[in-house]
């Protein structure tokens, strides 16, 4: 028997058959005459740098950047992830939709380009841990001043004592310093999942030291 034709995307005609028509269509532009392929290509970019604008937009709040210098942020994610997808084609196999599989690439480009920025133009120093900030971003209210100092120099003490350095770490930039998710994952080597779960590890364990030591009590943990 002879072996089935080769697809655009390395595998075979009969794989191509199981994909979305809009899927099959995106690999046989893709993988068409030099022609098709270049307008394809200028149809994905388009594509994915209308999802890094809207992504890029949605978290320049905190990186006090617009205008010129946040597209042009966009622009280098989306010719990356077009880079990276044309690299990485012929691992596509139809789990989801391409623009599925392809918006993947591009938000993970985002997220690397708003790391780095981060960094170049950082907005405090890592470790300046802005203490007098931590009633404000806690919603510890005004009116009772004695008692959230109390708390805060108790949480100061446990932030010391019960995380892990890593926990230490990202609890500390994310919410005294408010290093952007994405910049922090850049400068440790990781990825958002992993920050926001130690983050999430980092505050059920201070809760529960505060709640040991009698600082809350259970019900205001539970709502913290």
């Amino acid at each position: 028997m002879e072996p089935a034709e080769p697809t655009a995307r390395g595998g075979c005609a009969t794989l191509d058959a199981a994909l979305d028509p809009d899927s099959a269509a995106w690999l046989r532009s893709l993988g068409g005459s030099p022609t098709e392929s270049d307008a394809a290509q200028i149809r994905l970019h388009a594509l994915l740098l209308r999802i890094a604008r809207s992504e890029v937009q949605r978290r320049s709040g905190r990186l006090k950047i617009s205008g010129p210098e946040l597209d042009d942020i966009a622009h280098q994610a989306a010719n990356d992830a077009l880079m990276a997808i044309i690299a990485k084609i012929g691992q596509f196999r139809g789990d989801s939709r391409f623009t599925t599989w392809a918006y993947k690439f591009v938000m993970f480009e985002v997220s690397t380009k708003i790391g780095r920025h981060f960094w170049r133009n950082p907005a405090a120093p890592i470790d300046a841990e802005h203490w007098e900030q931590l009633p404000n971003r806690l919603a510890l209210d005004p009116a009772q001043e004695a008692e959230w100092q109390e708390l805060v120099a108790a949480l100061r003490r446990l932030i010391d004592t019960v995380l892990t350095n890593r926990q230490r770490r990202i609890f500390v930039s994310i919410v005294l310093n408010e290093v952007p998710v994405d910049a922090l994952a850049a400068e440790l080597g990781s990825n958002r999942n992993a920050i926001y779960k130690a983050l999430f590890d980092a505050r059920r364990k201070l809760r529960a030291a505060l709640v040991a030591n009698g600082y809350l009590d259970n019900n205001t943990s539970r709502r913290a």
